[in-house]
């Protein structure tokens, strides 16, 4: 069941939150929590039933696990921490097996000749996600900050439905605690018109923006590997951008989607990107982009490794192992790991640059490109290694990058054909694209250059809903829509929502659901 599908939002979401409200305002907060693990469990279960078996035994696991460490810590430390490895080992051994069997397998047999059978293993859906859940919890029990919590409230934190499938990463004592608040449990209408505003600008991203242009990468990136159909300058360009801007806005609008969801529970997850297009260097990148994973690689990966206390040459050991095991979480291909490894190499660059800009400024000098290069470039990075991520291989990656870099020549025949068309006025162009392109290409093409003005002009999601950035304590405000009983948002959402619904003719699967 998707977020972006007719079932979910004319049947699921408004039977889940009913039978939500009904039961914490006439029975108890308990009835109504009951309620909606059962409803999230047939959300995942909707998908595959086989594999919500795995999920409920992951999540008995973890829980008695949780239990047997905070035990242990009050009497034995060693015992705890042996706990505490073992169950992220274990963890870390189910997701291997499902995610990485086949990509270790195939790269045992091209280097000894020795064939292994792990070709059926299926990817069961958010396994990557719930297990990065509950490796958190297991490692903040270790650490004593971690409480014991209920069965039910812990399974509830781990399978609510807005953020199994993919995220945002919200930890336990984010979420449980506003699971134990009454006032959580009764229908609040600004909260419910901020989480329907919230929701609507995900669908809207989504149906409008991600789908259309994500459609004009595929082809090229898909055809790009063929003996013969290497892309020239202007298709590699236009698939790079459009699918770096369709990444974007497919991840934001779910994450947009699944934040407004809880917040129609009353629940607040944190945000998951604060216009990360708009960052001026690498670093302030992945403060923006992702923030909630980009929050555990750093406490659960980066830190436990020695993070930055050992010296600058471990420090760059750490960060690139961060970033590779990043890279591969994404997916089990070298296409990934090469993604990773190229952030990875980004960060030690501009780490580097920022220490040198930091003893120019103590010398007196100045050492700096201004914001609008550094943004320019940080973007251009960004893009450069996106080739990586949406490649289906490494050839298929490495004949886009040619094409970038004009390797193949200037465009194909007919894209050529059609530009030079373009350049004699626009009937001309009319005529072309009905004789040799489609009219959704056209649309496509000309929401990508819509994307791109949005992305560097508009305010982001939470800008426009609650007035501010990702961060709390950011000063920055923005003009914000006071949701209350008002004619003007009420039909702003009403008609995003109209929009939306003839729009799900053809649904799509979010990007990160492959994660």
């Amino acid at each position: 069941m998707l977020f972006n599908s007719h079932v979910f939002v004319l049947a699921f979401l408004p039977i889940t939150m009913l039978g939500f409200f009904l039961l914490g305002r006439l029975h108890s907060t308990r009835a109504a929590r009951l309620w909606l693990v059962a409803a999230s469990l047939v959300f995942y279960g909707w998908w595959s039933w086989l594999y919500l078996g795995l999920l409920l035994l992951s999540m008995l696991a973890n829980f008695t696990l949780g239990n047997a460490i905070l035990s242990a810590r009050e009497g034995a430390p060693g015992r705890a921490r042996a706990l505490v490895a073992g169950g992220v080992a274990a963890n870390v051994a189910l997701l291997g097996w499902y995610k990485y069997a086949t990509f270790v397998a195939e790269n045992v047999t091209a280097l000894t000749g020795i064939e292994f059978a792990v070709g059926g293993v299926v990817l069961p859906l958010a396994i990557s996600f719930y297990t990065f859940l509950q490796i958190a919890y297991l490692v903040d029990c270790g650490r004593g900050r971690a409480e014991r919590y209920s069965f039910l409230d812990y399974v509830l934190f781990v399978s609510f439905f807005p953020h199994l499938i993919a995220g945002p990463i919200v930890h336990h004592h984010e979420l449980i605690p506003q699971f134990q608040q009454r006032e959580n449990f009764r229908f609040r209408a600004p909260e419910v018109a901020a989480g329907l505003a919230f929701f609507a600008i995900g669908l809207m991203k989504k149906l409008l923006i991600a789908d259309p242009v994500g459609a004009l990468a595929t082809p090229v990136f898909a055809g790009a590997a063929l003996e013969g159909a290497a892309p020239g300058l202007v298709e590699s360009w236009t698939a790079a951008t459009a699918f770096s801007v369709g990444l974007y806005y497919d991840f934001s609008a779910y994450s947009d989607m699944a934040v407004g969801l809880a917040r129609m529970f009353g629940i607040r997850f944190p945000y998951n990107f604060n216009s990360p297009y708009k960052a001026v260097s690498i670093i302030d990148f992945w403060r923006r982009w992702h923030m909630t994973l980009s929050r555990f690689l750093r406490d659960y990966v980066y830190i436990p490794l020695g993070g930055n206390r050992r010296g600058a040459s471990r420090r760059h050991m750490n960060l690139m192992a961060t970033m590779l095991l990043g890279g591969l979480w994404h997916g089990a291909g070298w296409t990934f790991v090469i993604w990773g490894g190229l952030h990875g190499f980004y960060l030690l660059v501009n780490h580097a640059w920022s220490g040198a800009a930091a003893r120019a400024r103590a010398e007196g000098r100045s050492l700096g490109l201004g914001a609008a290069p550094a943004r320019v470039l940080t973007l251009l990075a960004v893009v450069v290694a996106w080739v990586f991520f949406a490649a289906p291989s490494l050839g298929s990656a490495l004949a886009v990058l040619g094409g970038m870099a004009g390797l193949n020549g200037f465009a194909q025949p007919e894209t050529a054909l059609l530009l030079a068309t373009a350049l004699r006025g626009p009937g001309a162009l009319a005529g072309a694209i009905g004789g040799m392109a489609t009219l959704s290409w056209a649309i496509s093409l000309g929401m990508l250059g819509l994307a791109l003005l949005i992305i560097a002009l508009a305010p982001n999601s939470q800008q426009i809903v609650d007035g501010r950035a990702a961060e709390i304590d950011e000063p920055r405000r923005w003009p914000r829509l006071h949701f209350r009983p008002r004619l003007v948002s009420a039909c702003a959402t009403a008609g995003a929502f109209l929009l939306a619904l003839a729009l799900m003719a053809d649904v799509k699967e979010f990007v990160y659901f492959q994660f």
